[in-house]
This record gives structure tokens, C-alpha cells and sequence, in this order.
């Protein structure tokens, strides 16, 4: 199969074994034309960010969990989604989103330095203020105070809207231990305060503020932003840590099990094709063999199949150990 032809069928396929080794290692400058990416590594960078909508990746899920997310959206609670890295947590934030046109999703990474109000709004006081004294020395008006507040991810997907946002609240685990109770008050109420803007005169009690969505402000109204729809809250964990019993009894939980090896070759056919079965029982048993809970991700799997399928040879050298590395323990 081509490169051209790859494309055309939606599953890309990379060069032969005897030219895909873009990199050397031999120092000699070279133009090179670069092979299409794996599906799940395409960005689809021709489309405006604004209009960026979820991303069409093939999801599969048993309907006992379908159901498990279907509770959770008619209940209008938050879905915990947990279970080992490469289960498919995140992806189906986004899967929800591109089955019920619901947008592009509304995304907070969460770490150890994560906080309530930064994931609500921030307010950049420090630049509203240094653009003050400019515009004052050249005699121009002074900036609306809109222009120097911002709704993070969490913030925008409480807008007043028709329909809801899909919000994918990502590795909750890996923040404070405070964060899942701070999180609490919104969940229940399904709005805040910005202190910044509910102070102003009754003349400016409308403001129009910058969200996470790219040029896109929203209003705002006496500092309080409410949403009309509760959000389509998805939060992922791995399990590192247990949460609080005032959290977990607002949130809907899901937990998502290793695919086995039916589940491998279903999900295998649907990022690359029913032809990328063929030839790959080898693959499967490696990778079987080597997973243990939480040491293997079924991504992994799909990258070797896709060299596998382009003609490379797995077992030169230590490609395949580099490919199906394990996730856990010291490196």
C-alpha cells in the first residue's frame, strides 16, 4: 500500500523497511518527506482552533459501562473514570463529546500545583495595571477590566449555555489532597463568584470576559457565573489515591478493565483496519506476556503494530522492548 492510498483508507501506514529510518545518526544534513502519523497522533492542524471539534477516534466500550456513562448524563453528575493508564479514560471524554455534537471539550490537566480558582478564572492585575499607566501616558482611555480576566477550563464549561460542555478533568489523583473537596461546592451549586468583577458599579455590571475557548469572550453579570445545563464532567484517575467518601458520593464512578485479547484485536481493527490483524499473534502474546496491571498500555500495542504494519522489523536490535517498555517501576 502506498502513502497515498494509506491515507485515502483512513489508516495510514508508514514506509518500508528499507527507507524509514528518517534519522541516521551519521551527522549528514538531509531533506526528508515525513510519513503520515499514526490516527491517534493527528491533529487535524488545517482546522481553525475556534471550530475544533472532538476528535472522531474510534472508541470501544461493553454496554454495561455505556450504561454506567448514560446514568451519569441523565443524573448530571460528574463520571470517575479509573482504572490503569491506556484504558481509554481520556478518550472517552472526547468520544462523548464527538457522539452527542457537544463540541470541542473543555480540557484541565491536573498536577500537584493545580488550584480551584486557577481551573474557575485568573485575573492579571499586575498587566491590567502596567496597561493603565502606558495607555495614561499616551492619553488613551483605560482597559475594560474583561480584557484581563480569563475562565479556565472549568470556569467556561459553567457559561449559561443551551447546551452542555464536555469537561475532561484529567489525573485528579495527581493534585492537592484538598482539591477533590474544594472541587465540592461547585459541583453542587454549578456556579461562582468572581470577586474582581461583582465589586464594579451597577453601570458596568455586565462584563464581557476572555474563556478558554480562543477568541471567544463571554458575558458576565455582577461577577456570577451560572451555568444554565450542568457540564458533562468527566474526571479520570489512576488510582493513586483514594478520595474523599463527600466526593465520591456526588460522582457517578466507572471503572474500566485491562481489554483482554478479543478486546486488543477489536480495538487494533478499529485505529488501523481489519487487514492489520493479520500477522500480528506474535505481537499479542509479547505484549500479553509482558502486561501486568498498570506496567502496559494498549497504545503501546497499537504502536507496534503500526511498524509492524509498515514493514519493520520489531526484533532488530531492542526496538521492540523500547516499543512495549514497561510504565511502572524506576528507569
Amino acid at each position: 500500500m502506498t502513502a497515498a492510498e494509506s491515507v485515502a483508507t483512513g489508516h495510514p501506514t508508514p514506509p518500508g523497511d528499507g527507507d524509514w529510518r528518517l534519522f541516521r545518526g551519521d551527522g549528514a544534513p538531509r531533506t526528508v518527506t515525513f510519513p503520515p502519523a499514526p490516527p491517534w497522533r493527528r491533529l487535524h492542524p488545517e482546522e481553525p482552533d475556534s471550530s475544533r471539534t472532538a476528535r472522531p477516534r474510534p472508541y470501544l466500550i461493553d454496554p454495561d459501562d455505556a450504561d454506567i456513562v448514560n446514568a451519569a448524563l441523565h443524573l448530571r453528575r460528574p463520571l470517575l473514570v479509573t482504572g490503569h493508564p491506556g484504558t481509554g479514560k481520556s478518550s472517552l471524554a472526547h468520544a462523548i463529546a464527538h457522539e452527542l455534537a457537544l463540541g470541542r471539550i473543555l480540557h484541565w490537566p491536573v498536577n500537584s500545583r493545580s488550584t480551584l480558582q486557577g481551573a474557575l478564572y485568573q485575573y492579571d492585575a499586575i498587566g491590567r495595571l502596567r496597561e493603565a499607566n502606558l495607555r495614561r501616558d499616551a492619553d488613551d482611555s483605560e482597559p475594560g477590566i474583561g480584557q484581563y480576566v480569563r475562565l479556565g477550563p472549568l470556569g467556561n464549561a459553567l457559561l449559561t449555555r443551551d447546551r452542555p460542555r464536555v469537561l475532561l478533568i484529567d489525573e485528579l489523583d495527581k493534585g492537592d489532597v484538598d482539591l477533590p473537596n474544594d472541587l465540592l461546592t461547585v459541583f453542587e451549586e454549578g456556579e461562582f463568584e468572581i470577586p474582581e468583577l461583582s465589586r464594579l458599579p451597577e453601570e458596568h455590571s455586565t462584563v464581557h470576559v476572555q474563556t478558554d475557548d480562543p477568541d471567544t469572550p463571554a458575558p458576565v453579570v455582577r461577577g456570577r457565573v451560572r451555568c444554565r445545563e450542568f457540564p458533562v464532567v468527566v474526571i479520570t484517575s489512576n488510582g493513586e489515591r483514594e478520595f474523599p467518601p463527600a466526593f465520591l458520593r456526588r460522582c457517578v464512578r466507572l471503572d474500566l478493565p485491562e481489554p483482554d485479547e478479543g478486546r486488543l484485536r477489536d480495538i487494533v481493527a478499529a485505529h488501523l483496519g481489519h487487514e492489520a490483524l493479520h500477522d500480528i499473534d506474535d505481537l499479542l502474546e509479547e505484549f500479553l506476556g509482558r502486561r501486568a496491571p498498570g506496567e502496559l498500555a494498549t497504545d503501546q500495542l497499537l504502536n507496534a503494530v503500526y511498524l509492524r504494519k509498515g514493514g519493520i522489523d520489531l526484533d532488530a536490535g531492542r526496538l521492540l522492548d523500547a516499543v512495549l517498555h514497561q510504565l511502572s517501576g524506576a528507569v
